[in-house]
């Protein structure tokens, strides 16, 4: 790849919920005057990346499958085996009898997971309305809404019906684990040696999980024990061959329901 500016630091956005912190650690210094760390919601750091606001950014992987020009410049990944915890249908009705699903604006991968999850088991595409961050669940009209990050971690109690986490949806019923974002580059983007330090990161991060869960825990109202066992538990970071196979299942089955563009082979890193 090839880069207009060489020698200008990479613009690098990275998610701003919390289950990103175990990859960033320590990353802005290990960047140095290499790379530019900015911070925002997984749907915005996938517009910016496609309007050359960004270089490189910790995207949705939905936005990756949609544009075969990007490249995954890292095996630092956002991804689960099983229960994920942060992101949650919650429905008012039975799911079956869904009509009208509000969708979380903060990531566009959990909502394509949710409408496969949905005609998969039940065969039904709902009426689609949008769930902006601002907005609380009990103002949504719809029958069912998707809350992810850090606010599905601790749903207020509201009479719903059937609660379900998305991610150990998703595996038990195709037997893999799943993706929600990884770090990816825009074409003609030269990313240097920033894999290294991308993994680095990761892997600083992963021995340092108590830590990180010292300093965030009680800010977002949850207990050092809760954060440390999300980070260990809930989540996993290293994008292996058995992601890269849930990538490509979730890629065949948004494309047959229209939700992304039918492609040629994925543009991944080795």
């Amino acid at each position: 790849m090839t880069s207009s500016s060489a020698n200008a630091p990479l613009r690098i956005g990275a998610v701003s919920y919390l289950n990103t912190k175990p990859l960033v650690w320590g990353l802005r210094e290990r960047l140095g005057d290499r790379g530019e760390l900015s911070f925002n919601l997984p749907s915005r750091l996938a517009d910016d990346l496609h309007t050359g606001k960004l270089d490189v950014a910790l995207i949705p992987s939905v936005e990756y499958l949609r544009d075969p020009s990007y490249s995954i410049v890292s095996d630092a990944v956002i991804g689960c085996r099983g229960p994920v915890w942060s992101v949650r249908l919650l429905s008012r009705v039975p799911a079956a009898q869904i009509k009208r699903l509000a969708l979380d604006e903060g990531s566009r991968t959990s909502a394509a997971l949710l409408q496969i999850l949905l005609w998969e088991i039940h065969g039904i595409r709902p009426q689609i309305v949008p769930f902006r961050m601002e907005q609380a669940p009990e103002t949504i009209e719809a029958d069912a809404m998707l809350i992810i990050g850090d606010r599905a971690m601790h749903p207020a109690p509201r009479c719903y019906q059937e609660i379900w986490d998305l991610g150990d949806r998703w595996c038990r019923w195709t037997e893999l684990p799943f993706v929600f974002a990884m770090w990816v580059a825009r074409a003609g983007v030269e990313v240097g040696d920033l894999a290294a330090a991308l993994q680095a990161s990761r892997d600083e991060g992963m021995a340092s999980l108590e830590e990180i869960a010292s300093v965030e825990a009680a800010a977002h109202g949850l207990t050092n024990e809760d954060l440390y066992r999300y980070f260990a538990e809930n989540l996993h970071y290293t994008l292996g061959p058995a992601e890269r196979t849930a990538l490509d299942e979730f890629r065949r089955r948004a494309v047959s329901l229209g939700l992304v563009p039918e492609l040629n082979a994925l543009n991944q890193a080795p």
